[in-house]
């Protein structure tokens, strides 16, 4: 009897230490819930429209890239206990402080974009939306500077947010396939005419010269893609007188001299490679001629194929980019 009662105990006990150890295995505490705190909302009052002063008419000399044309408010001085008066207004020596046009994109969706653009450290003077409407986003004054370009030059020109006006694009940028290549998202017929018209007015109102409207990618190659092979910068020049591009005539009798001669054994010589280099930099780009096919000189000459053959942006030197290039550097000297 005491014995059956032993074994009873037993049981008992090693079911109870298994029940006890079945609760310690699978009750685990929950994590508590982190709340997201969200920043205050900026509370942005109307833009005043009460008109200012402004001189509308050019008396300086356009052919020297000089206007006297204020298209927004003059800005004086008012100092204390004197007056600032327009006796002589306006000096004919001067031109405008937007030298630049560059376009960009976004890289996210149209909600994105703009808390970005408005709400952060980065900033355009437009954004076009990706909606088929009307509607065209002005985020900054254009006469102050937007941070949109960073780390950039062109030509003798550095650190272009001080020069330029950038316009942003709602575009989802690209993707890499399995190969690695980069594949990039088209951008629609309707945001391709809201960019258009918009550097259209722009350029013209500027007076900014073709050598000077650009992509992010082309002042900072390497560094930035945008706006890709997919912006249409060939419509851009033949549709809207926009931009750079090179005569086919002249592009085919370069490339016809190309290939007559033995392109591929010249390609990769240090003298060849240091031609180019220069050609490069003298149209604009910032390399730095060394006579090495470097990592810098392959991403520039990606840069170039985004903007100029963008059938093709493996960033290797062909005989076509190379007919291209010369056809550009006499076009734009």
């Amino acid at each position: 009897m005491r014995k059956s009662l032993y074994i009873i105990s037993l049981g008992i006990s090693l079911l109870s230490c298994e029940t006890q150890n079945k609760v310690v295995q699978t009750v685990k505490p929950k994590p508590t819930p982190q709340k997201q705190v969200q920043p205050p909302k900026i509370v942005k009052p109307p833009v005043e429209t009460e008109r200012g002063e402004y001189f509308t008419v050019n008396l300086a000399d356009a052919a020297k890239n000089d206007n006297t044309i204020s298209f927004g408010s003059i800005v004086s001085a008012k100092p204390a206990q004197y007056n600032v008066v327009k006796t002589y207004f306006p000096a004919l020596a001067q031109n405008f402080r937007q030298k630049y046009l560059v376009l960009h994109y976004t890289a996210l969706d149209d909600e994105k974009s703009i808390r970005v653009l408005t709400e952060q450290t980065v900033s355009a003077h437009y954004l076009v939306n990706d909606l088929d409407d009307k509607e065209i986003y002005q985020l900054v004054d254009e006469n102050k500077r937007a941070y949109h370009a960073g780390i950039s030059a062109w030509r003798k020109d550095k650190n272009l947010n001080d020069n330029s006006i950038g316009i942003e694009i709602v575009n989802m940028g690209f993707t890499s396939d399995a190969t690695g290549k980069k594949v990039f998202v088209p951008f629609p017929e309707y945001q391709f005419k809201k960019v258009a018209a918009l550097a259209k007015n722009i350029a013209t109102r500027y007076m900014i010269p073709p050598t000077n409207i650009l992509g992010h990618s082309d002042i900072a190659p390497g560094r930035k893609q945008d706006p890709g092979p997919n912006f249409p910068w060939e419509r851009l020049y033949k549709e809207y007188q926009l931009g750079m591009w090179y005569d086919d005539a002249v592009k085919q009798a370069f490339y016809d001299l190309a290939v007559s001669t033995d392109f591929q054994s010249q390609v990769i010589t240090s003298p060849f490679i240091f031609k180019v280099q220069t050609m490069l930099q003298g149209f604009g780009y910032d390399v730095q001629p060394s006579g090495t096919m470097d990592d810098a000189t392959k991403k520039t000459i990606e840069t170039f194929q985004y903007h100029f053959r963008p059938a093709n942006y493996d960033g290797i030197l062909d005989p076509e980019t190379y007919a291209i290039l010369q056809a550009l550097v006499q076009k734009y000297p």
